[in-house]
């Protein structure tokens, strides 16, 4: 797994993730390695990745997954980074990274929403990050496109400090430094106090809230494919009973909320008539409550729906499909062996001697009735509980071949998350004062820091003992 960032001396710079399953079963994300790279072209990128390998003695041609963001530069068809490494290794299969594809549909989705531009707005006050005074309001942080729990904790603190928030406008429109500034702030405070901003800001935070489990699931280290992408057909079935069954909760609560900070409530039931001079080219004739419900609620979740099904569709990937088979809740109603032997046959051939293919169907057969019939078995939820299982109870060693093909599906990647929390640690690492320090040092640094569990293990003394017999020396260490 991979991804770039520029650090503090603006150079770029490439953190290398391996996706692997250890001997107890266990998927492990460690950090690799830190590659300066000249820029981010697919070919420079691709030359740092074939040289971390080589400097550790890996076979390019045992990869068996990439996962990446969704730059061009990394999942181009023809040129990206990931078509460049399926050229030379063609059972490399390159999966974009889930939780990008979660905030690039959630993002997508919240732009059909009216009024986010005002909302967008209250997050990037200054005065409101403060936190002195009447501007208290538990530093509404500006959210960008890829950090969607920041734009729930953003939305929710400001449902929370809703008062407070409409103090700090009035003060910018009093005291503001220019006559556009409190222009701004005035029109923000007029849309800020309507019905209409308070019933988007409570449908934001909702719908976040539902998402937001699937967004922290994704960026587990141990998560595999398999699961995630069940956590994504939950999450939609999730959110469309929320669309069929919470319309009348979110209204009692939005109205309830303007009551207590005298917003005026509009009646529901009075014919809706569109703002800011488009009544005349009106052509529905509806009631308020059907506006705020079909216009409002139902068109933002729709679209919700809709991102995270053309980004996440099961019937799209067939290896996905194929190794769903391996699931311990899929295999418990159906143990579908051929689904698993054409999962080899036309993804893994190369892990598999023919001999071994005639030795799969076999055990395959054996798996379903000792393992899938076991009575701990019932209790595994996913393909990686299984992976562990079968290595603490024996079982990988008499069943190899069908553990084979679970730690093949295993190494699938579903986010590159582990990869984004290396340049947090650059930043801290390489930072104003020591932004002059020489990339092996960096990498070096970053490995004991991000590793640290790593790290902890190793005793001061050994670090002794092993520089001391490093090389001769003319006086004794």
């Amino acid at each position: 797994m991979v991804d770039e960032a520029r650090d503090e001396s603006m150079k770029e710079q490439m953190a290398i993730v391996l996706r692997f399953v250890d001997k107890d079963g266990f998927v492990r994300e460690p950090f690799f390695g830190l590659v300066h790279v000249a820029n981010t072209a697919a070919p420079t990128l691709q030359k740092g990745i074939y040289f971390v390998l080589y400097q550790h003695k890996l076979a390019m041609e045992n990869i068996r997954g990439q996962g990446y963001n969704g730059a061009s530069n990394m999942r181009g068809e023809w040129n990206g980074l990931q078509a460049l490494i399926s050229n030379d290794c063609p059972y490399a299969y390159y999966i974009h990274c889930f939780a990008h594809r979660l905030q690039l549909a959630l993002v997508a989705a919240s732009k059909e929403i009216y009024q986010t531009a005002e909302i967008a707005y209250l997050m990037k006050i200054n005065e409101i990050e403060s936190g002195r005074g009447l501007n208290q309001i538990s530093t509404l942080q500006r959210a960008g496109d890829t950090c969607w729990s920041s734009h729930l904790r953003s939305v929710s603190s400001l449902i929370k400090n809703f008062s407070p928030a409409c103090e700090v406008i009035l003060k910018i429109i009093d005291v503001g430094t220019t006559s556009s500034q409190g222009a701004e702030a005035d029109s923000v405070y007029q849309v800020m106090t309507s019905f209409e901003f308070v019933f988007i800001l409570h449908l934001m935070k909702e719908t976040m809230q539902i998402t937001d489990h699937l967004c922290q699931e994704l960026q587990s280290k141990s998560q595999d494919i398999l699961s995630a992408m069940n956590l994504v057909s939950s999450t939609k079935a999730y959110i469309q009973q929320y669309r069929d069954d919470k319309w009348d909760d979110l209204l009692t609560n939005v109205k309830s909320f303007c009551e207590k900070r005298n917003i005026d409530v509009p009646n529901m039931n009075a014919r809706y008539v569109e703002r800011r001079g488009r009544a005349r080219h009106q052509q529905a004739d509806f009631i308020i409550e059907q506006h705020y419900r079909v216009n409002i609620f139902c068109a933002s979740i729709d679209s919700q729906l809709q991102e995270l099904n053309h980004r996440f569709s099961e019937h799209a990937v067939e290896l996905l499909i194929l190794g769903s088979t391996l699931d311990p809740r899929a295999a418990r109603e159906s143990f579908r062996i051929n689904d698993i032997f054409q999962l080899v046959n036309k993804f893994y051939p190369q892990d598999f001697t023919d001999l071994e293919k005639e030795q799969l169907e076999i055990e395959l057969n054996h798996y379903k009735h000792n393992v899938v019939q076991h009575s701990s078995f019932q209790a595994l939820s996913n393909i990686s509980e299984l992976c562990q299982w079968l290595v603490s109870t024996g079982k990988s060693s008499i069943y190899q071949l069908v553990f084979r093909v679970i730690v093949l599906v295993l190494t699938l990647s579903v986010s590159t998350a582990t990869t984004e929390r290396a340049f947090p640690a650059i930043n801290i690492v390489k930072t104003r004062l020591r932004n002059k320090i020489e990339d092996e040092f960096l990498t070096d640094s970053l490995m004991v820091y991000i590793e640290r569990e790593v790290a902890a293990t190793i005793s001061i003394d050994s670090i002794i003992n092993d520089f001391r017999d490093s090389k001769k020396r003319q006086v004794p260490f």
